[in-house]
Protein backbone atom coordinates (compact mmCIF):
# COMPACT_ATOMS: atom_id res chain seq x y z
CA UNK A 1 0.00 0.00 0.00
CA UNK A 2 1.22 3.49 -0.85
CA UNK A 3 -0.19 6.83 0.33
CA UNK A 4 -1.06 9.18 -2.51
CA UNK A 5 -3.06 12.33 -3.08
CA UNK A 6 -6.44 12.36 -4.79
CA UNK A 7 -4.98 13.88 -7.96
CA UNK A 8 -2.19 11.28 -8.10
CA UNK A 9 -4.74 8.46 -7.81
CA UNK A 10 -6.65 9.93 -10.75
CA UNK A 11 -3.46 10.22 -12.80
CA UNK A 12 -2.53 6.62 -11.98
CA UNK A 13 -5.95 5.40 -13.10
CA UNK A 14 -5.61 7.10 -16.48
CA UNK A 15 -2.02 5.90 -16.91
CA UNK A 16 -2.98 2.30 -16.21
CA UNK A 17 -6.01 2.41 -18.51
CA UNK A 18 -3.95 3.93 -21.33
CA UNK A 19 -1.42 1.12 -20.91
CA UNK A 20 -4.10 -1.58 -20.67
CA UNK A 21 -6.22 -0.60 -23.65
CA UNK A 22 -4.89 1.16 -26.75
CA UNK A 23 -8.41 2.40 -27.54
CA UNK A 24 -8.19 4.80 -24.59
CA UNK A 25 -7.14 8.38 -25.29
CA UNK A 26 -7.38 11.71 -23.46
CA UNK A 27 -8.43 15.03 -24.92
CA UNK A 28 -8.97 18.43 -23.36
CA UNK A 29 -7.49 21.85 -22.86
CA UNK A 30 -3.77 21.79 -21.90
CA UNK A 31 -3.79 18.04 -21.17
CA UNK A 32 -0.68 17.51 -23.33
CA UNK A 33 2.85 18.71 -22.49
CA UNK A 34 1.62 20.94 -19.68
CA UNK A 35 -0.17 18.06 -17.97
CA UNK A 36 -3.41 19.93 -17.36
CA UNK A 37 -4.10 22.95 -15.21
CA UNK A 38 -4.13 20.74 -12.09
CA UNK A 39 -1.42 18.40 -13.50
CA UNK A 40 -3.77 15.42 -13.65
CA UNK A 41 -2.20 14.27 -16.94
CA UNK A 42 1.39 15.23 -16.10
CA UNK A 43 3.86 12.92 -17.85
CA UNK A 44 1.26 11.11 -19.94
CA UNK A 45 2.04 13.07 -23.13
CA UNK A 46 5.70 12.04 -22.97
CA UNK A 47 4.73 8.43 -22.31
CA UNK A 48 1.91 7.97 -24.85
CA UNK A 49 2.47 10.72 -27.41
CA UNK A 50 0.26 13.25 -29.20
CA UNK A 51 -1.95 10.62 -30.84
CA UNK A 52 -3.38 9.61 -27.46
CA UNK A 53 -2.93 12.71 -25.29
CA UNK A 54 -4.53 15.38 -27.44
CA UNK A 55 -4.57 19.09 -26.65
CA UNK A 56 -7.90 20.51 -27.76
CA UNK A 57 -9.02 24.01 -28.69
CA UNK A 58 -10.70 26.09 -26.01
CA UNK A 59 -14.08 24.70 -27.04
CA UNK A 60 -15.90 22.37 -24.67
CA UNK A 61 -18.57 21.66 -27.26
CA UNK A 62 -15.96 20.20 -29.58
CA UNK A 63 -14.15 18.29 -26.80
CA UNK A 64 -17.32 16.37 -25.98
CA UNK A 65 -18.48 16.14 -29.61
CA UNK A 66 -15.16 14.61 -30.68
CA UNK A 67 -15.41 12.23 -27.73
CA UNK A 68 -18.89 11.07 -28.72
CA UNK A 69 -17.85 10.47 -32.32
CA UNK A 70 -14.73 8.58 -31.28
CA UNK A 71 -16.71 6.46 -28.82
CA UNK A 72 -19.23 5.55 -31.52
CA UNK A 73 -16.33 4.26 -33.61
CA UNK A 74 -15.11 2.01 -30.81
CA UNK A 75 -12.54 4.17 -29.01
CA UNK A 76 -12.58 4.95 -25.29
CA UNK A 77 -12.16 8.72 -24.87
CA UNK A 78 -11.50 10.49 -21.58
CA UNK A 79 -12.65 14.08 -22.15
CA UNK A 80 -11.36 16.59 -19.64
CA UNK A 81 -13.33 19.78 -19.03
CA UNK A 82 -10.81 22.06 -17.36
CA UNK A 83 -13.36 23.38 -14.84
CA UNK A 84 -16.90 22.07 -14.39
CA UNK A 85 -18.09 25.68 -14.72
CA UNK A 86 -17.31 25.54 -18.45
CA UNK A 87 -19.19 22.34 -19.20
CA UNK A 88 -22.36 24.20 -20.20
CA UNK A 89 -21.43 24.78 -23.89
CA UNK A 90 -21.30 20.96 -24.18
CA UNK A 91 -24.60 20.44 -22.35
CA UNK A 92 -26.59 19.60 -25.46
CA UNK A 93 -24.00 17.10 -26.68
CA UNK A 94 -23.99 15.37 -23.29
CA UNK A 95 -27.72 15.39 -22.55
CA UNK A 96 -29.25 15.07 -26.02
CA UNK A 97 -26.63 12.90 -27.75
CA UNK A 98 -24.32 10.93 -25.43
CA UNK A 99 -27.00 10.13 -22.84
CA UNK A 100 -29.63 9.08 -25.37
CA UNK A 101 -27.64 7.22 -28.01
CA UNK A 102 -28.10 3.74 -26.51
CA UNK A 103 -31.84 4.25 -26.02
CA UNK A 104 -32.55 5.81 -29.40
CA UNK A 105 -30.66 3.04 -31.22
CA UNK A 106 -32.39 0.21 -29.39
CA UNK A 107 -29.09 -0.82 -27.83
CA UNK A 108 -27.12 -0.96 -31.09
CA UNK A 109 -24.87 2.04 -30.38
CA UNK A 110 -22.98 2.70 -27.19
CA UNK A 111 -20.99 5.76 -26.14
CA UNK A 112 -18.18 4.44 -23.90
CA UNK A 113 -16.71 7.77 -22.80
CA UNK A 114 -15.73 9.51 -19.58
CA UNK A 115 -16.12 13.22 -19.03
CA UNK A 116 -13.86 14.37 -16.20
CA UNK A 117 -14.23 17.79 -14.57
CA UNK A 118 -12.99 19.39 -11.34
CA UNK A 119 -15.89 21.00 -9.48
CA UNK A 120 -16.63 23.01 -6.36
CA UNK A 121 -15.14 25.83 -4.33
CA UNK A 122 -12.47 26.24 -1.72
CA UNK A 123 -9.59 27.50 -3.86
CA UNK A 124 -10.55 31.16 -4.17
CA UNK A 125 -11.50 30.70 -7.79
CA UNK A 126 -14.52 33.00 -7.80
CA UNK A 127 -17.72 32.63 -9.76
CA UNK A 128 -16.40 30.85 -12.85
CA UNK A 129 -14.06 28.35 -11.22
CA UNK A 130 -16.07 27.18 -8.21
CA UNK A 131 -19.45 25.87 -9.34
CA UNK A 132 -21.04 22.55 -8.44
CA UNK A 133 -22.93 21.25 -11.47
CA UNK A 134 -23.69 17.65 -10.57
CA UNK A 135 -27.43 18.13 -10.00
CA UNK A 136 -27.96 19.12 -13.66
CA UNK A 137 -26.73 15.74 -14.83
CA UNK A 138 -28.33 13.52 -12.17
CA UNK A 139 -31.65 14.37 -13.84
CA UNK A 140 -30.59 12.67 -17.08
CA UNK A 141 -31.25 8.93 -17.60
CA UNK A 142 -28.51 7.41 -19.75
CA UNK A 143 -25.70 9.04 -17.79
CA UNK A 144 -23.82 7.80 -14.77
CA UNK A 145 -22.63 10.48 -12.34
CA UNK A 146 -19.70 9.66 -10.07
CA UNK A 147 -17.98 11.82 -7.42
CA UNK A 148 -15.14 10.23 -5.42
CA UNK A 149 -14.06 11.44 -2.00
CA UNK A 150 -10.74 9.64 -1.48
CA UNK A 151 -7.81 8.30 -3.52
CA UNK A 152 -8.79 4.62 -3.32
CA UNK A 153 -12.26 5.25 -4.69
CA UNK A 154 -11.06 7.84 -7.20
CA UNK A 155 -8.70 5.39 -8.85
CA UNK A 156 -11.02 2.40 -8.73
CA UNK A 157 -14.09 4.29 -9.89
CA UNK A 158 -12.27 6.04 -12.73
CA UNK A 159 -10.98 2.71 -14.03
CA UNK A 160 -14.52 1.35 -13.90
CA UNK A 161 -15.77 4.46 -15.71
CA UNK A 162 -13.28 4.01 -18.55
CA UNK A 163 -14.43 0.41 -18.99
CA UNK A 164 -18.15 1.23 -18.82
CA UNK A 165 -20.00 0.86 -22.15
CA UNK A 166 -21.95 4.09 -21.65
CA UNK A 167 -21.13 7.72 -20.74
CA UNK A 168 -19.90 8.54 -17.23
CA UNK A 169 -19.69 12.02 -15.75
CA UNK A 170 -16.74 11.96 -13.35
CA UNK A 171 -16.62 15.04 -11.12
CA UNK A 172 -13.58 15.60 -8.92
CA UNK A 173 -13.51 17.89 -5.85
CA UNK A 174 -10.68 20.24 -6.78
CA UNK A 175 -10.23 21.45 -3.20
CA UNK A 176 -9.35 17.86 -2.31
CA UNK A 177 -6.84 17.23 -5.11
CA UNK A 178 -3.82 17.60 -2.83
CA UNK A 179 -5.57 17.95 0.52
CA UNK A 180 -7.04 14.44 0.61
CA UNK A 181 -4.55 11.59 0.94
CA UNK A 182 -5.03 7.88 1.36
CA UNK A 183 -3.58 4.46 0.73
CA UNK A 184 -4.11 2.52 -2.48
CA UNK A 185 -2.82 -0.98 -3.31
CA UNK A 186 -0.04 -1.57 -5.80
CA UNK A 187 -1.97 -4.11 -7.85
CA UNK A 188 -4.91 -3.89 -10.22
CA UNK A 189 -8.32 -3.14 -8.72
CA UNK A 190 -11.59 -1.41 -9.57
CA UNK A 191 -14.47 0.00 -7.53
CA UNK A 192 -17.95 -0.69 -8.94
CA UNK A 193 -20.09 2.24 -10.05
CA UNK A 194 -23.35 2.31 -8.10
CA UNK A 195 -22.88 1.16 -4.48
CA UNK A 196 -22.50 3.74 -1.72
CA UNK A 197 -20.06 3.11 1.11
CA UNK A 198 -20.73 3.28 4.85
CA UNK A 199 -17.40 4.88 5.78
CA UNK A 200 -18.16 5.20 9.48
CA UNK A 201 -20.69 3.19 11.46
CA UNK A 202 -22.90 4.96 13.97
CA UNK A 203 -26.22 4.75 15.82
CA UNK A 204 -27.59 8.25 16.53
CA UNK A 205 -27.95 9.75 13.04
CA UNK A 206 -27.02 9.09 9.42
CA UNK A 207 -25.06 11.66 7.41
CA UNK A 208 -24.96 11.41 3.61
CA UNK A 209 -22.28 13.25 1.64
CA UNK A 210 -19.91 12.98 -1.32
CA UNK A 211 -16.69 14.55 -2.58
CA UNK A 212 -14.96 17.05 -0.30
CA UNK A 213 -18.06 17.21 1.90
CA UNK A 214 -17.62 13.54 2.79
CA UNK A 215 -14.04 14.32 3.84
CA UNK A 216 -15.31 17.15 6.05
CA UNK A 217 -18.17 15.03 7.39
CA UNK A 218 -15.75 12.41 8.71
CA UNK A 219 -13.91 15.18 10.57
CA UNK A 220 -17.19 16.48 11.97
CA UNK A 221 -18.15 12.98 13.10
CA UNK A 222 -14.91 12.79 15.09
CA UNK A 223 -15.75 16.13 16.75
CA UNK A 224 -19.20 15.07 17.91
CA UNK A 225 -18.03 11.59 18.91
CA UNK A 226 -16.07 13.25 21.71
CA UNK A 227 -19.43 14.58 22.93
CA UNK A 228 -21.10 11.17 22.88
CA UNK A 229 -22.88 11.52 19.51
CA UNK A 230 -22.50 8.49 17.24
CA UNK A 231 -22.83 9.55 13.59
CA UNK A 232 -23.01 7.05 10.75
CA UNK A 233 -21.37 8.49 7.63
CA UNK A 234 -22.37 7.29 4.16
CA UNK A 235 -20.25 8.23 1.16
CA UNK A 236 -22.70 8.23 -1.74
CA UNK A 237 -19.89 8.06 -4.36
CA UNK A 238 -22.30 7.42 -7.25
CA UNK A 239 -25.13 9.92 -7.57
CA UNK A 240 -26.67 8.31 -10.64
CA UNK A 241 -27.66 5.53 -10.27
CA UNK A 242 -28.28 6.18 -6.58
CA UNK A 243 -27.89 3.40 -4.03
CA UNK A 244 -31.32 3.58 -2.41
CA UNK A 245 -30.82 0.38 -0.43
CA UNK A 246 -27.84 1.69 1.54
CA UNK A 247 -29.54 5.04 2.19
CA UNK A 248 -32.72 3.41 3.47
CA UNK A 249 -30.91 0.81 5.57
CA UNK A 250 -28.85 3.49 7.30
CA UNK A 251 -31.89 5.65 8.11
CA UNK A 252 -33.81 2.66 9.43
CA UNK A 253 -30.84 1.96 11.71
CA UNK A 254 -30.42 5.48 13.15
CA UNK A 255 -33.81 7.17 12.66
CA UNK A 256 -32.32 10.52 11.66
CA UNK A 257 -30.83 11.86 8.42
CA UNK A 258 -28.57 14.78 7.54
CA UNK A 259 -27.55 15.39 3.91
CA UNK A 260 -24.52 17.54 3.14
CA UNK A 261 -23.38 19.00 -0.18
CA UNK A 262 -21.66 22.20 -1.29
CA UNK A 263 -24.03 22.93 -4.16
CA UNK A 264 -26.84 25.44 -3.62
CA UNK A 265 -29.61 24.20 -1.35
CA UNK A 266 -32.60 24.63 -3.68
CA UNK A 267 -32.72 21.86 -6.27
CA UNK A 268 -29.43 20.41 -5.06
CA UNK A 269 -28.79 16.67 -5.03
CA UNK A 270 -29.68 16.49 -1.35
CA UNK A 271 -33.32 17.04 -2.26
CA UNK A 272 -33.34 13.73 -4.16
CA UNK A 273 -31.87 11.87 -1.18
CA UNK A 274 -34.42 13.54 1.11
CA UNK A 275 -37.25 12.46 -1.21
CA UNK A 276 -36.03 8.85 -1.20
CA UNK A 277 -36.00 8.85 2.60
CA UNK A 278 -39.43 10.48 2.82
CA UNK A 279 -40.97 7.98 0.41
CA UNK A 280 -39.31 4.78 1.55
CA UNK A 281 -38.17 5.24 5.17
CA UNK A 282 -40.65 7.77 6.59
CA UNK A 283 -41.89 5.55 9.41
CA UNK A 284 -38.30 5.04 10.60
CA UNK A 285 -37.69 8.78 11.09
CA UNK A 286 -37.49 10.26 14.58
CA UNK A 287 -36.88 13.78 13.25
CA UNK A 288 -37.34 15.73 10.02
CA UNK A 289 -34.72 15.15 7.32
CA UNK A 290 -32.14 17.94 7.51
CA UNK A 291 -30.05 19.39 4.66
CA UNK A 292 -26.84 21.40 4.97
CA UNK A 293 -25.70 23.06 1.75
CA UNK A 294 -24.45 26.29 0.26
CA UNK A 295 -26.83 29.27 0.26
CA UNK A 296 -28.81 30.16 -2.84
CA UNK A 297 -26.37 32.65 -4.32
CA UNK A 298 -24.83 32.28 -7.82
CA UNK A 299 -21.52 30.69 -6.74
CA UNK A 300 -18.72 30.75 -4.19
CA UNK A 301 -17.41 34.31 -3.84
CA UNK A 302 -13.80 35.14 -4.70
CA UNK A 303 -13.12 36.64 -1.26
CA UNK A 304 -11.79 33.96 1.07
CA UNK A 305 -13.84 35.11 4.09
CA UNK A 306 -16.98 35.17 1.94
CA UNK A 307 -16.04 31.79 0.45
CA UNK A 308 -15.79 30.39 3.98
CA UNK A 309 -19.28 31.80 4.69
CA UNK A 310 -20.59 30.13 1.52
CA UNK A 311 -19.18 26.62 1.92
CA UNK A 312 -20.07 23.99 4.50
CA UNK A 313 -17.09 22.97 6.63
CA UNK A 314 -16.44 20.51 9.48
CA UNK A 315 -17.60 23.00 12.11
CA UNK A 316 -20.89 23.72 10.34
CA UNK A 317 -21.48 20.02 9.75
CA UNK A 318 -20.77 19.22 13.41
CA UNK A 319 -23.24 21.91 14.49
CA UNK A 320 -25.92 20.41 12.22
CA UNK A 321 -25.17 16.95 13.66
CA UNK A 322 -25.62 18.24 17.22
CA UNK A 323 -28.89 19.94 16.36
CA UNK A 324 -30.31 16.82 14.73
CA UNK A 325 -29.02 14.44 17.41
CA UNK A 326 -30.68 16.56 20.12
CA UNK A 327 -33.99 16.98 18.26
Amino acid sequence: MAEVTLIEAIRQAMDEELARDDRVFITGEDVGPRGGVFRATLGLFDKYGPQRIIDSPLAELSIVGVGIGAALYGLRPICEIQFADFIHPAFNQIVSEAAKMYYRSGGEWTVPMVIRAPYGGGIGGGLYHSQSVEAFFTHVPGLKVVIPSNPYDAKGLLKSAVRDPNPVMFFEPKKGYRLIKGEIPDGEYTVPIGPANVSRAGNDLSVFAYGIMHYYTLQAAEMVAAEGISAEVVDLRTLLPVDKETIIASVKKTGKALIVHEDNLTGGYGAEVAAIIAEEAFTALDAPVKRLAAPDVPAAPFSHPMQDWFMPNPQKIAAAMRELANY
